[in-house]
């Protein structure tokens, strides 16, 4: 009977581990996105570079470069609401910010309530 029973146990673990799915996140932001900042090396200027890596978890990374060192990085979560993405940190020393995607640019922007551009898609 013990072993019946143990049979039945397994047999429903495994039924029930097959009918869960983790749903597929697809959505358009998902990838790097850059914003560089004093490029002009020549001029003696610090080049900067922002990096936002959106991941399909609902969750990300910041990274800011200067002169191709790591300066700072931190993670964050992104929500999105009808075409418009926050992004909420979990460090303190950066602002959360709320963004639109407009994939019709070449290259892909992200822009913020302004409509100044935030980051391009790398």
């Amino acid at each position: 009977m013990k072993k019946f029973f143990s049979l039945l146990a397994i047999v429903s673990i495994i039924a029930v581990s097959n009918c869960t799915s983790i749903p597929e996140n697809d959505d358009p932001i998902l990838g790097i996105w850059v914003r560089n900042n004093g490029d002009d090396t020549n001029k003696g200027e610090t080049a900067t570079r922002e990096e936002w890596i959106f991941n399909d978890v609902y969750l990300g990374r910041y990274q800011s470069y200067s002169n191709s060192n790591l300066v700072f990085y931190t993670d964050f979560k992104w929500s999105e609401d009808n075409g418009t993405y926050t992004i909420t940190y979990s460090d303190e020393q950066v602002t959360d910010v709320v963004v639109s995607l407009e994939v019709a640019s070449d290259p892909e922007i992200l822009s913020l309530e302004n409509g100044s551009v935030f980051a391009t898609r790398e």
